[in-house]
């Protein structure tokens, strides 16, 4: 019997979150994976942010060795940072890589905030006034902003060159309040454990709403979403409800499982097949989504890490 062309998502594009935290090198065997994956046909590859490696600095380094590849960090929090700080950072890597990295913020959780010593209090009034100090340094290289959390001014220039293009900023909000800030402020979204159900009924139209109102453009969705090709899917979703089970106990998260229909964070996970986890894809697609990006896929192990790539690939030639 022949196989079945897979078709092409024409209308979005597909990227992988990559993980190397395990390896004698993290930065060595993420520029490695990078290379995999652009290898593999992949538009775009993430990197997330805790208290290890800096991820702006990881993006820098792998769009430089690997030509062509959107690199993003999803998602470093707003609490412990400055926006002079990130910007310095993002406007860096984004003369690294010539145009091609993408910045994602996030509110962050107590249980991070507390390991800087801060309360974890305002979390959206202090993403509002990030965004706007930080979109004032991206696009002009100046600031001048005095809000009631924070200041940022720049005495001196603070422009990298080669970084003229600006920086996109996304958001990892999915609540209502941070995506109204977001949808006014941001260029897009990062929402994660968030399924169809909830992208298309609560989601995409708030955060659209508000970009409207603003007089912004529609706002990029960029949906991150745990996910494998695996023929092992009783184990792979036991390990998968053990791994994702701290996000249960975060009030955000546990809200948007429930609006997605899940009870359980691994609910949210996409793990089967070629033809389950295409069809995942695109149903996250036609919930608004316009970038897809699938996280843990490492978690079957090499053979079906591969695996899922080259399906992935496929999707976004």
């Amino acid at each position: 019997m022949p196989v079945r062309p897979t078709p092409v998502l024409t209308d979005m594009t597909v990227g992988v979150a990559l993980n190397a935290s395990d390896a004698p090198n993290q930065v060595d065997a993420t520029v490695q994976l990078a290379r995999e994956a652009a290898g593999a046909g992949l538009r775009s590859a993430w990197f997330g942010q805790t208290f290890g490696a800096d991820s702006p600095q990881l993006a820098a380094i792998v769009g430089r060795e690997v030509p062509g590849l959107q690199v993003g960090t999803s998602a470093i929090p707003v609490f412990g940072r400055h926006p002079l700080l990130v910007s310095s950072q993002a406007q860096t890597a984004q003369a690294a890589t010539h145009g091609r990295y993408h910045l994602g913020l996030a509110l962050g959780t107590k249980l991070l905030t507390e390991g800087f010593g801060l309360p974890f209090e305002r979390p959206v009034a202090r993403l509002r006034e990030f965004l706007t100090a930080l979109r004032q340094l991206t696009e002009t290289g100046t600031a001048d902003f005095h809000g009631e959390l924070l200041t940022a001014t720049t005495p001196i220039p603070a422009r990298v060159p080669g970084a003229e293009s600006g920086v996109p900023l996304l958001v990892a909000a999915m609540g209502p309040q941070a995506l109204r800030v977001s949808g006014e402020l941001a260029d897009g979204i990062l929402p994660y454990l968030a399924g169809p159900r909830a992208l298309a009924d609560h989601i995409v139209p708030a955060v659209t709403a508000a970009a409207e109102a603003a007089g912004r453009p529609a706002p990029r969705i960029v949906a991150m979403v745990p996910g494998v090709v695996t023929d092992d899917v009783d184990a792979v979703r036991a390990k998968t409800t053990e791994n994702l089970a701290f996000y249960e106990q975060i009030p955000s998260y546990a809200r948007v499982i429930e609006l997605s229909g899940g009870r359980r964070a691994a609910d949210l996970a996409v793990i089967g097949d070629e033809k389950t986890v295409e069809a995942e894809v695109r149903r996250y697609r036609d919930a608004g989504a316009t970038e897809v990006v699938l996280s843990g896929t490492e978690i079957a192990g090499e053979a079906d890490r591969r695996r899922t790539w080259r399906l992935l690939g496929e999707l976004a030639r």
